[in-house]
C-alpha cells in the first residue's frame, strides 16, 4: 500500500494553523469567563476567531457586532409586529415603545463600534484612551438599559400571551449578548485604568 507523503512545509503549515486556531479558541474561552453568559459568549464569538486572534479590542468589537446583528433582527421583528392587525391598542403602544428603545440601543451600539474602530487607528495617550473607553462603556450600558426598558410596557396580566413571550425571547437574547459585550469592554478598561 503506497504511503502518502506531504512536503515538510505543508505539514508545518497545517500544524501552525491548528495551533493558532486552538490558541484563539482558548483566548475566546478564557475571555468569556468574565461575562455573565459565558456559553453564549463562546458560541457567538467563535465564528469570529480569525478576526479576533488574540486582540481584546477585536474581541469586544466582535461581541458588539453580534449584539448589533441580533438587535437589527429584533428591530425587524418589532417593525413587522407594528403592522400586524392582531394587536390591541395597549399592545400596539407597547410594541411601538419597545421599537423606539431598540432603535436607540442600535444607535448606541453602532457608536460604540465606531469608537473602538477609531481607537485602533489612532495612537491615543492614556487619558484619551480612558476617555474613549468611557464613551464606549456608557453607550453599551445605555443600550443594555434600553433593551431592558423595552419589556416594561408589557407588564401586567392583560399583556400576558404569545406577543409578550415572543418579544421577551428576542429582547432577552439581545440583552444577554449586549451584557457579554459590556463585560468584555469593562475587562479591557480595567486593564488600562
Amino acid at each position: 500500500m503506497p504511503t502518502l507523503r506531504l512536503p515538510f512545509s505543508l505539514l508545518f503549515l497545517a500544524v501552525v494553523i491548528s495551533a493558532t486556531t486552538t490558541t484563539t479558541s482558548d483566548f475566546i474561552t478564557s475571555s468569556c469567563t468574565t461575562t455573565t453568559y459565558p456559553s453564549l459568549c463562546i458560541q457567538s464569538l467563535s465564528p469570529y476567531a480569525k478576526t479576533i486572534k488574540h486582540n481584546p479590542t477585536h474581541l469586544a468589537r466582535a461581541a458588539l457586532t453580534v449584539s448589533l446583528n441580533r438587535s437589527e433582527s429584533a428591530q425587524a421583528y418589532l417593525q413587522k409586529l407594528t403592522r400586524s392587525n392582531g394587536l390591541n391598542p395597549r399592545q400596539r403602544s407597547a410594541v411601538g415603545d419597545c421599537l423606539e428603545e431598540v432603535s436607540d440601543s442600535l444607535d448606541r451600539v453602532r457608536n460604540s463600534i465606531k469608537e473602538l474602530k477609531s481607537m485602533d487607528r489612532v495612537k491615543a495617550t492614556h487619558e484619551e484612551y480612558v476617555m474613549h473607553m468611557s464613551n464606549v462603556q456608557t453607550w453599551v450600558s445605555s443600550a443594555l438599559t434600553d433593551e431592558n426598558t423595552c419589556m416594561d410596557g408589557f407588564s401586567g396580566q392583560d399583556m400576558e400571551g404569545r406577543i409578550r413571550s415572543s418579544i421577551r425571547t428576542h429582547i432577552t437574547d439581545v440583552a444577554h449578548l449586549t451584557s457579554n459585550a459590556l463585560a468584555l469592554i469593562n475587562h479591557i478598561a480595567e486593564k488600562h485604568s
